[in-house]
């Protein structure tokens, strides 16, 4: 048995390889800043389709936004290790499965926009960031949660265009509840970045295409320009954002003298060839 699993802070994509043999499988995502290790395992131990794995042996590589050091993995890791406990556990950052399905024998700026975001260049071999991630309250430009944080506060202020308007309206959503959870409750940036596919859907509008660009402007300026050879390498990303406006993403890149390479919404699959390649050779 072979599962490989890429988590964004809201959704996690599982492969799970047996033989010939491929499952794909979405639960929610996994992330050590929110969720502990009892909170991972009970969230698998409660997944129907998962059970018949608990008990065989094989490897399990997971890949996963907020996995950045030993203690935050170890988290992660005895999560699983609760649940499959005849299997080897490998937890990693989700920097180094952008890195891994973006690298094409060239060196390549790696790109995370999805419900947050984040950069690193990557030689095939070796991680190098120039600066942090810093996380949907300092940070995260461009991504998910940095256009729902500005949705909803321009909903709550009345200066979104009626259109979208209507369209935070139709959630239900209060200013009591807003408040309630950005505020007090846990994922809060999975929260915010639910708010994207109001801006998504609205895309043409003047309002969505300024916001746009001000976010990927921020994420390029701060997270992409601060790699001395950025204009000598291919920038490419992965994740939800990055996919569902690659035609305004790819503008702006082009517009600073940047070279586009990939853009991948879900990694799965490149990191499986990645793995099945390892085993093979």
């Amino acid at each position: 048995m072979l599962i490989i699993i890429e988590s964004g802070s809201t959704k996690a994509d599982w492969l799970i390889i047996q033989e010939n043999k491929r499952s794909l499988h979405s639960t929610m995502g996994f992330n050590p800043f929110f969720h502990s290790s009892e909170f991972v395992a009970e969230t698998i131990q409660n997944d129907n389709i998962l059970k018949e794995y608990f008990d065989q042996q094989g490897d399990i590589y997971f890949y996963g936004a907020g996995c950045s050091s030993l203690e935050l993995n170890k988290t992660i890791k005895d999560g699983f290790l609760k649940v499959f406990k005849k299997a080897k556990v490998s937890v990693d950052h989700d920097l180094l499965a952008a890195g891994l399905s973006l690298y094409r024998n060239k060196d390549v700026i790696a790109c995370i926009l999805g419900t947050g975001s984040n950069s690193v260049y990557f030689d095939g071999k070796n991680l190098s960031e120039q600066v942090p991630a810093l996380g949907y309250i300092l940070g995260d430009e461009g991504s998910g949660s940095f256009f729902g944080k500005r949705i909803l506060a321009d909903f709550l202020y009345k200066r979104l265009p009626k259109e979208m308007q209507l369209g935070v309206e139709e959630l239900g959503l209060t200013k009591d509840e807003i408040f309630k959870r950005v505020y007090m409750e846990t994922n809060a940036n999975v929260f915010l970045a639910s708010m994207s596919p109001i801006l998504i859907n609205n895309r043409n509008l003047d309002y969505s295409q300024r916001l746009i660009r001000e976010g990927f402007e921020l994420f390029i300026d701060r997270h992409v320009m601060c790699f001395p050879n950025c204009y000598d390498v291919e920038v490419s990303f992965v994740g939800s954002i990055s996919a569902l406006l690659s035609g305004e993403l790819e503008a702006i890149c082009k517009e600073k003298g940047l070279s586009v390479g990939q853009i991948i919404r879900r990694p799965i699959d490149a990191l499986a060839e990645y793995h099945l390649n390892r085993i093979l050779n």
